[in-house]
């Protein structure tokens, strides 16, 4: 099966617009309690498609647990790198660590083992017409790195700053009370 088809599937399963929502003016972020809309930027609308591929790659859904492993894996495989797509998945990582740690961990495990999608630098139309098969051939390492002390040390340093990127907008309340 090729990405392509592979991608619409999992739009279809999801309930997603054809596109992934890719062209649509606001996305949602859902949690428990409460949904946030947000406006779906040129950089996310850009990137989206890889990010999806990702789940469909390693069969994660779109629950928070999903997403917990993805952003394990997007920045243990370098996403970090993209700015500003990296920043969303520090904060992604950080608020999943929260509620999914065993998740974060596997995802950040399992990128270790592969080159990050983005970073093949294919363009969209090259992307969907590989299949599955022969994406996960070209992500594939070809040196395979454990996940050893120094990787270990590396993992907390991304908890750190994803932890750091998720609540510092929260430790800015406190100030806003005072000086209001």
């Amino acid at each position: 099966m090729i990405i392509a088809d592979a991608l619409q599937q999992f739009y279809t399963e999801n309930n997603f617009d054809k596109d992934g929502g890719e062209n649509a003016k606001t996305f949602e972020l859902k949690f428990k309690l409460f949904t946030l809309k947000l406006p779906n930027s040129q950089f996310r609308k850009d990137i989206i498609h890889v990010h999806d591929i990702q789940h469909v790659l390693y069969k994660c859904d779109t629950t928070w647990k999903g997403e917990a492993f993805i952003a394990g894996w997007e920045i243990s495989t370098g996403l970090w790198k993209h700015f500003p797509i990296g920043f969303i998945s520090l904060w992604a990582m950080g608020f999943s660590f929260l509620n999914h740690p065993k998740e974060v961990f596997k995802g950040y495990k399992a990128g270790l083992e592969v080159t990050g999608i983005i970073d093949l630098q294919l363009t969209k139309k090259q992307l969907l017409a590989l299949t599955v098969n022969q994406l996960k051939d070209k992500i594939q390492n070809k040196k395979i790195v454990k996940m050893n002390f120094l990787q270990t040390i590396f993992y907390v340093f991304w908890i750190f700053v994803s932890l750091f990127i998720l609540l510092f907008p929260i430790s800015l309340l406190p100030f806003l009370l005072l000086f209001n």
